[in-house]
């Protein structure tokens, strides 16, 4: 999947098989719904991916390769371990905020496993994300500043469950923190729930005082 070339009409599809995907689920999506609300002949959507399924390998290589870049470049700045976790996790919480969409698309198909071969690129960019994550958890034991005994697979479910379980029950949240607005929620993300979770993450990692 890594070498499709994209031009500015192939992420148009793209982005709008995203809403559409997120919105009606991959079944509830027909390739003429995609062209219809991209404005483009159907036959352009076939030409270029082929089906539906390699439509939705390329929208979820398209959205989540990034993220791999991101992780890579961390390992080799010149930051103390607890900083790059730190780092880490605002890379994490910041990538799935501007992606809710394909997030949403990718829970569903995960669940009910019926396209398990077009998530099989997702799969292989995850194994390659927990290699960077295991590099600075690493970096961090050989220092001391870590502890032995980490389960590092599960470092980053903590970090993105937490945050879908806020995000899944916005309107209880919204309620308790006052969080009426987009900004104010948005805002809390960025500041309040991040900060809580590099909170918590430092609590798994750090040797006790």
């Amino acid at each position: 999947m890594s070498d499709i070339e994209l031009n500015d009409k192939k992420i148009q599809i793209l982005n709008v098989a995203e809403k559409l995907f997120s919105e009606k689920g991959f079944e509830g999506t027909s390739i003429r719904d995609i062209s219809k609300e991209a404005k483009i002949n159907i036959a352009m959507v076939s030409y270029y991916f082929g089906s539906k399924e390699r439509l939705l390998e390329a929208l979820i290589f398209y959205k989540t390769v990034d993220l791999k870049l991101q992780l890579e470049n961390l390992l080799q700045e010149n930051l103390q371990p607890l900083e790059k976790v730190n780092k880490l996790i605002e890379i994490y919480i910041n990538r799935i905020c501007l992606n809710k969409g394909i997030y949403r698309v990718l829970h569903f198909e995960l669940y009910n496993k019926k396209r398990e071969k077009s998530l099989q690129a997702f799969t292989e960019l995850k194994k390659g994300n927990l290699k960077s994550v295991e590099s600075i958890i690493n970096q961090g034991q050989a220092q001391g500043v870590f502890r032995k005994d980490i389960n590092i697979q599960l470092i980053t479910p903590t970090i993105i469950g937490t945050f879908f379980h806020f995000h899944m029950n916005r309107s209880f949240f919204e309620e308790l923190l006052d969080l009426k607005t987009e900004e104010k929620f948005n805002n809390y993300i960025k500041n309040d729930l991040t900060k809580h979770i590099q909170q918590t993450i430092k609590a798994l990692l750090v040797y006790e005082n």
